[in-house]
């Protein structure tokens, strides 16, 4: 027979707080909307430009989608393994980071140079695997 080896007691990765942090960050997680991103890219870059109102509105989804992207090809080590998923996530943070400019026609540009790095980046992350086709 053998002798019983003392065990370690267990203890919990994660305090009550870190716990409750986390449980926040997983109550306001969305899960990933191709088809919202393609109806964004879509409007952005169609004929007729949106307006005021709907620019603003149609500006903040696309920063939003940018953002989930890049997210996307950093945690899939997309950004670093393949030289163009990597150079299209960092022209969407550039992009990200500049402000809407305040007269109609450059924001109008902004906003579709937004939708196409959108649309470039979400299809190469297709391409290598990393997201399923958009529909």
């Amino acid at each position: 027979m053998t002798a019983p080896v003392p065990a370690l007691r267990w203890t919990p990765p994660l305090d009550a707080q870190a716990l409750t942090g986390v449980l926040e960050k997983v109550r306001q997680w969305t899960p990933f909307d191709g088809g919202a991103l393609l109806d964004d890219i879509a409007t952005a870059l169609d004929d007729v430009a949106p307006s005021g109102a709907g620019l603003e509105g149609l500006a903040q989804r696309l920063h939003e989608h940018l953002t989930r992207l890049v997210d996307i090809a950093i945690a899939t080590e997309a950004a670093h393994e393949d030289h163009e998923a990597g150079r299209l996530a960092q022209r969407a943070r550039a992009l990200h980071a500049e402000r809407t400019p305040a007269d109609h026609q450059s924001a109008v540009g902004h906003l579709r140079r937004m939708a196409w790095a959108a649309n470039e980046l979400l299809e190469r992350l297709a391409a290598i695997g990393c997201l399923k086709e958009a529909a």
